[in-house]
């Protein structure tokens, strides 16, 4: 599992699941379920891998040279 998210890629993943689990505080009772869902990002963003990229190809980290 090599790590396919990039820095800024990861910053904005952090930003976007705190925002998500915070949501909770701010909408009607049946919609506070849907903060669990800044779980997933927040998760990438701390791993650093993404399955979705992985499926898709893509790799948004800089690339390493091989010396």
């Amino acid at each position: 599992m090599t790590k396919n998210a990039g820095s800024i890629d990861r910053a904005a993943r952090i930003i976007v699941g705190l925002g998500l689990l915070a949501m909770p505080m701010f909408v009607g009772s049946e919609w506070k379920w849907l903060g669990l869902i800044g779980l997933v990002p927040l998760l990438t963003a701390l791993v650093g891998w993404c399955p979705a990229y992985a499926v898709l190809g893509v790799k948004t980290c800089p690339a390493k040279s091989r010396q």
